[in-house]
Parts: C-alpha cells; sequence; structure tokens
C-alpha cells in the first residue's frame, strides 16, 4: 500500500513549529526550516510571502491542536473538573521531565520574543491564551458548586495559566522540575481554601435555614 506523501505546506509549518519552539523566531532562518522540512525555497514563497504569515500558521496549527494534544487526553483521564484543571498542568510538568527542563511552553517564548509592532502575531498569541484559559474555565465552571459563589472563574483560570507559565520559565531557568512543583503545589493549596470557604458558606446556609424552619416556642 502506497503512503501518501505529506502536503509541503504542512511540512514547512511543522518543521518551523519545531524550530521556533528549539532555538526561538528570531535565530531560525528559512533555509534551515527549508532544510527540516525537505522542502525548496519555491515551495516556500509560494505557500507564505514573508515568515511572519509562516508564523501565524504556526500559531493558527497551535490553536488547532489545543484540545486534542492537551486538554481532551486530560478529561478522558479525569472525571473530577478540579482534577482536570491540574491534569493539564500535568502536561507541561511531563514536557519538562521529558526533556531535562530545557522545555519551555512554545506560546510564552514567543510571547516574550516577538516585537510588539508585530500585532497580527500577538493577537494569535493572545487567541492562543484564550483558548488555554477558556478550556480551564470551562473545568472550572463544571465545579461551580464546590467554589464560592461569587468567585471570577475566567480571572481564576487566567491565574492558573501564570502558575503554569512561570512554574515552567523558573524550572527551565534552573534545569530542575522543583520550581514548577512549587507553583502547582501553591496553586492546589489556594484550591484547596476556595473549596473549604464554599463548604463553611453552605454549611452557615443551610445552619440559618434549619433554623427558620423550627416552629417557634409558644
Amino acid at each position: 500500500m502506497k503512503i501518501k506523501a505529506q502536503p509541503t505546506r504542512e511540512r514547512i509549518v511543522e518543521a518551523a513549529l519545531y524550530l521556533f519552539w528549539f532555538q526561538g523566531y528570531a535565530a531560525t532562518g528559512i533555509a534551515q526550516i527549508l532544510s527540516r522540512a525537505k522542502a525548496n525555497a519555491g515551495s516556500f514563497y509560494y505557500a507564505f510571502k514573508t515568515k511572519e504569515e509562516l508564523l501565524l500558521a504556526v500559531l493558527e496549527l497551535y490553536v488547532r491542536t489545543l484540545m486534542p494534544v492537551v486538554v481532551e487526553p486530560v478529561l478522558r483521564a479525569e472525571q473530577d473538573p478540579v482534577e482536570r484543571v491540574f491534569g493539564i498542568l500535568g502536561f507541561y510538568r511531563q514536557n519538562l521531565l521529558a526533556t531535562g527542563c530545557t522545555y519551555g511552553c512554545p506560546i510564552g517564548r514567543l510571547a516574550l520574543e516577538i516585537p510588539e509592532e508585530q500585532f497580527r502575531v500577538h493577537k494569535r498569541l493572545a487567541d492562543n491564551f484564550d483558548g488555554w484559559t477558556a478550556a480551564v474555565e470551562k473545568c472550572l465552571e463544571d465545579a461551580r458548586a464546590r467554589l464560592p459563589q461569587d468567585l471570577n472563574l475566567a480571572t481564576l483560570s487566567k491565574f492558573v495559566l501564570t502558575a503554569m507559565e512561570g512554574g515552567v520559565m523558573q524550572s527551565r531557568a534552573h534545569r530542575k522540575i522543583e520550581p514548577f512543583d512549587a507553583s502547582v503545589e501553591h496553586l492546589r493549596g489556594y484550591f484547596n481554601l476556595l473549596i473549604e470557604q464554599r463548604g463553611r458558606a453552605d454549611r452557615a446556609k443551610n445552619h440559618l435555614e434549619q433554623n427558620l424552619e423550627k416552629p417557634k416556642e409558644e
């Protein structure tokens, strides 16, 4: 059976995805990308007018693969919505361990590297972050009954992202997993406090309702 060859455009995008993550956007030349993709310059400029257009295609690929690669495996493995949040964080921990703590979140790295005048790129980077926080927020919505009623789940999902990105960067700098684990440990402690707060509020409400239902003595 003859195996269908991968389209040249896809090979170029996947080669760029790896190289932008591995060595950064500015440090990656078109020749390197073409060499890794086994493509020629004509194929590149047929698919993309500029290197920036290629970067936008890479970021679009990240948007498309977030759910199937990062989120859905966790949803299948974990039933508890709070544990799903920490399962998503576990994906980044596994990548850190697998690479000797040289792994860096590719979106976070590009967000720091790309000049502010590349507005289209920063918009697409923001879309990636928004997709990530939306997935976490959905888990938090599923756990709404266990969290304080007035808690802003959208901003909490951004706080989870901040803890992940900060932990990854520190572990990468120190070349050890402990900074990432410390970030996640304190995040879990915060979640435990939120859950305890909701539990106390529910118990107080139930106690009040029970007292109101008691018949008054003559």
